[in-house]
């Protein structure tokens, strides 16, 4: 699990990071909308750095800054940041998003959130894998709080939470004028329930656009729909 995960054009060191590469990453950093062409990117809880590398490598962003808490998580996301071919438009904050929030002047056109959430009552021996994986190091409301106020006025928020979060998500942003947007609700095959939504979010109020992506087939068939979306980042797709 430990080894550097190698994407077409750029690999992730993980050997210090609770939280290793998975799926949900590479969906939310694949799926996020470009269309705006944002000059600005933030990156909420980056952990490896990988949805900032994927922005980078598809959009033009001038700016794209990451946050991580976790002291050997920033240093890891800082490393792949410098041995990838945009160190000069990443940046990696080592802080808590409060205090960032509260600090930081800029404004962003896209924010983007893989957040952690296992919201049980259960801790693990493992300090650092539990603050990359339980929301008590960044509950939803702190998460929505803090984009309502770093996002411009037209800016987008994209963030990937459980399936089963999706409505109370929805509600708590809409506390702070954020309207969801786009839903996309992912499961792993076509007889399993849905595990994953993706939503994106802005201040305008329009028509729920509203899809359905199935990743496999069968074990290790992946679908169409998926191989689309993720083409451009695994290797073997």
């Amino acid at each position: 699990m430990n080894k550097p995960f190698k994407f077409k054009e750029f690999t992730v060191n993980q050997d210090q990071c609770a939280m290793k590469i998975g799926t949900d990453g590479v969906l939310l950093g694949a799926w996020s909308s470009i269309e705006k062409n944002p000059f600005a990117i933030l990156d909420i809880g980056a952990g490896t750095g990988v949805l900032s590398l994927m922005l980078a490598q598809r959009s033009n962003a001038e700016v794209i800054d990451a946050l991580e808490i976790d002291e050997l998580a920033y240093e890891q996301c800082v490393d792949n940041f410098e041995a990838s071919n945009w160190g000069d438009r990443l940046f990696c904050y080592h802080a808590d998003l409060a205090e960032f929030t509260e600090e930081i002047e800029d404004k962003y056109d896209l924010i983007i959130s893989n957040p952690p959430f296992y919201s049980e009552d259960f801790k693990t021996e493992d300090s650092q894998r539990d603050l990359a994986r339980f929301q008590d190091a960044m509950p939803f409301e702190h998460l929505v709080d803090s984009a309502s106020k770093l996002l411009i006025d037209d800016g987008i928020f994209c963030v990937i939470i459980p399936f089963n979060e999706e409505s109370r998500f929805i509600t708590l942003a809409s506390a702070v004028n954020l309207n969801v947007n786009k839903i996309l609700r992912v499961k792993g095959n076509p007889k399993t329930e849905f595990k994953r939504s993706l939503l994106e979010f802005s201040f305008y109020k329009s028509d729920i656009k509203t899809s359905e992506l199935t990743i496999e087939s069968a074990r290790h068939k992946y679908t169409a729909d998926y191989i689309n979306l993720t083409k451009d980042f695994y290797l073997k797709m």
